[in-house]
């Protein structure tokens, strides 16, 4: 049967590893949107250049450029819910670990105690000669 501490080690464990899940979508989410704001950017530059076939087909221009600016406000908004669940985890997580360094150090101190009444047991019990 497992400990309370082992649990607790076992769900810190889990914890950081759901933390880190929520740090890599973020960093996945903000990397995306970059992305996307930057093939704006370009599209935007190529639109107002003078070899340019904007003015053959403009509305292909302002179709992508708003594509590729809603995907950059789709992506910083799911960053930003994403931030919100790594909070969370990051509370969760320093909760949990609290718990368990509570849990390991009242575990040491029965251990410390357990072993100072083992060695009093045998001084007491151990019979002293008579010189």
């Amino acid at each position: 049967m497992t400990t309370r501490r082992e649990r607790l080690r076992k769900l810190v464990e889990v914890q950081e590893q759901l933390k880190a899940l929520h740090e890599t979508r973020r960093a996945s989410l903000l990397a995306e949107a970059a992305a996307a704001d930057e093939e704006a950017k370009m599209l935007a530059e190529r639109f107002d250049a003078d070899d340019s076939l904007a003015v053959l087909f403009p509305d292909i221009y302002h179709n992508r450029i708003a594509g590729a600016l809603a995907r950059r406000d789709a992506r910083l908004a799911a960053a930003r819910l994403e931030a919100g669940l790594l909070a969370t985890a990051t509370a969760r997580t320093n909760m949990v670990e609290r718990a368990y360094q509570t849990e390991r150090r009242a575990d040491e101190r029965q251990r410390g105690d357990r072993e100072r009444l083992d060695l009093i047991e045998q001084k007491l019990g151990k019979p002293q000669s008579d010189p």
